[in-house]
């Protein structure tokens, strides 16, 4: 049963005025396109009252086996309300009105946050137990979503939730192809092994969104193939029961008739991947929040996602297999399944999150940081140095200097994270960076900074320090671990500019950290793709996503472009023979070779998605 808690009409306002939003005036919250619906305050009894009732006559009156309700508790922005629900929890809970938009800054902020995330566990445990009432199997599914633009903590919300709905249908703008697939491992990084669905849209929900005329197929394709390859259930819908615009049905008819022929390869019971990427929630949702001169205001995250998009992008690039982890999971148990570890300036991060790193490192893993991470806490307040400066092996040394261009990073000495860039003496700098000051003897810097000169005019570009000693990055070998830091925001600056040699410099780091370790699963050949390795119940799955498109980051994609042969090497469990390895999208077997536990295989083209079976 699809519910909606988040609006009611005029009637329900005038009967009940306690169950609604208000603005400091006092006055209702109409929606802004549907104004004879109401705003319904999540503090107030309707929430805790009415929808609980609602569920029971339901119950009463069907055999439900689940309730979802749209729109509600969503992963965004936490809404300030004035009702006297509010206003009491705000005296009580908070010491005073929070300001209107996330500002981390704020010990008010802070506190309404923490009440705010109480809350709704609480509201969601309570429409749990409601739904359970008349049938223990019915489950209460919450619309989560957002991708990796986050700001509700998604770990705590994932602690309640039996089921996880993404409600992520689309993409419009210049959002790029590979978001649907990063919602998945948002979702599975806080879901473990327990539902995730993910709503597809058919209408064209681009900008601005018509939901009567379909979205173009591949587009709508590619949706859904990203969400079985990375470990989520396809949903797929429209909205209104008399479609004029009908092409969107052949095009959910292909897949999911495809999706039911070869559902048992898609019931994964773990990933193969042996490098792990930090999600950074609170430095996506807070970083320089507030209301000074160098602030993104109303933490803007299209920009506090840069960071992780660029490392993102890096990796697809290199071809690496590569799980999310949460930074409020970095247990033993977590973390010790990862060779690497991969942070994307996580610079908002908990005393007791670097401990967990640090204890990650000593045990033998590899770890890649870059820019201010752990230079905060995890609400923000700047620390005296880096809460990792031992790892990293430096300090650091005064505020951070940036946004700049025209800065570089000088080549002091080969080493192995600089492969490909013979010929030069200078690689392009971020943006921003920390100044270093060196703390621990080890190897010696292989990449110096270049400080910033001006690019015009042409009669002014010359360096005015062309060589300093100030490190750029710093990687350090200690014996089964080995740490890449990088004082810059490379991976963002990447992602800004996208210079292909940031790309590599990352790529090379997480090889380095890898050592001659093999990996568990490689793919070689032409082309962009996204890759996800998975144990399933009947054996293994290798799923290929091809974003080979001009439309890879600005929709929609119009039609596929095939690339050529790939050839795979998947390593198996010790003393797994493999039968057959089949293509399911081309329907046909493939020849390999076994010895020991690696399989070898070449596929020969892929259009948009091949998922390859060995069993």
């Amino acid at each position: 049963a699809r519910m909606d808690c988040n609006y009611a009409y005029g009637d329900a306002l005038n009967a009940h005025p306690e169950w609604f939003e208000r603005n400091r005036d006092g006055s209702p919250r109409p929606h802004n396109e549907s104004t004879w619906l109401y705003k319904t305050c999540m503090f107030g009894p309707y929430f805790t009252d009415q929808m609980p009732a609602i569920y029971r006559e339901l119950n009463a009156r069907y055999p439900i086996d689940g309730f979802f309700t749209n729109g509600w508790p969503s992963t965004g922005d936490l809404a300030v309300c004035h009702c006297q629900s509010c206003q009491k929890v705000y005296r009580e809970q908070v010491g005073g009105v929070p300001p209107d938009r996330t500002d981390a800054t704020s010990p008010l902020y802070r506190k309404y946050y923490d009440a705010y995330m109480n809350r709704v566990l609480d509201v969601w445990r309570r429409w749990q137990a409601s739904v359970t009432e008349a049938r223990p199997e019915s489950v209460y599914v919450g619309n989560l979503g957002g991708g990796i633009r986050t700001v509700k903590n998604v770990k705590r919300l994932g602690e309640v939730a039996r089921w996880f709905n993404a409600d992520h249908q689309g993409r419009g703008g210049d959002t790029v192809i590979w978001d649907c697939a990063q919602q998945g491992r948002v979702a599975r990084a806080v879901m473990e092994d327990r539902t995730v669905t993910n709503v597809t849209g058919a209408y064209s929900n681009s900008r601005p969104t018509w939901r009567h005329v379909a979205k173009a197929p591949a587009e709508t394709t590619m949706w859904m193939a990203q969400t079985a390859a990375s470990g989520m259930v396809p949903w797929f819908h429209w909205l209104g029961g008399a479609p004029e615009d009908t092409r969107w049905k052949e095009v959910g008819r292909d897949f999911f008739a495809w999706l039911a022929a070869n559902e048992p390869h898609f019931r994964n019971t773990r990933s193969v991947a042996d490098v792990a990427v930090l999600y950074p929630q609170r430095t996506i949702a807070f970083y320089r929040s507030g209301s000074g001169p160098r602030d993104w205001r109303g933490a803007e995250r299209a920009q506090t996602a840069e960071y992780l998009q660029g490392l993102y992008y890096a990796l697809l690039e290199g071809r690496f297999f590569f799980d999310f982890v949460h930074e409020d999971d970095l247990r033993t148990e977590t973390l010790s399944r990862y060779r690497a570890l991969l942070i994307p300036n996580a610079a908002y991060v908990s005393d007791q999150h670097c401990r967990q790193i640090r204890d990650y490192v000593s045990g033998g893993g590899s770890l890649l940081a870059t820019f201010e991470t752990s230079l905060y806490s995890e609400w923000g307040d700047r620390r005296s140095d880096f809460a990792l400066a031992d790892l990293f092996g430096a300090s650091a040394d005064g505020d951070t200097i940036g946004p700049l261009g025209n800065s570089y990073m000088r080549i002091e000495r080969r080493h192995a994270t600089l492969t490909g860039f013979d010929g030069t003496a200078l690689l392009p700098g971020p943006e921003s960076r920390v100044p270093l000051r060196e703390t621990a003897a080890g190897d010696a810097v292989s990449l110096t900074v270049v400080p910033y000169y001006p690019a015009f005019p042409p009669e002014m570009v010359f360096p005015r320090t062309p060589r300093t000693n100030q490190p750029a990055a710093l990687f350090h070998d200690r014996g089964r671990s080995r740490v890449a830091y990088f004082a810059g925001d490379v991976e963002r600056t990447f992602w800004r500019s996208g210079n292909p040699d940031l790309g590599l410099l990352l790529q090379n780091a997480v090889r380095w950290l890898r050592g001659d370790t093999r990996p568990l699963v490689s793919l070689d050949g032409d082309g962009i793709v996204e890759t996800f390795a998975w144990e399933t119940e009947p054996g293994y799955a290798l799923h290929i996503l091809n974003y080979t498109n001009p439309n890879m980051t600005r929709g929609f994609i119009r039609r596929f472009y095939a690339i050529g042969a790939q050839k795979a090497a998947f390593t198996v469990s010790r003393g797994r023979r493999i039968a057959a390895v089949r293509a399911l999208r081309a329907a046909r077997a493939l020849p390999f070779s076994q010895d020991g536990d690696l399989v070898r295989f070449e596929v020969p083209s892929v259009t948009d998605y091949e998922v390859i079976a060995l069993t």
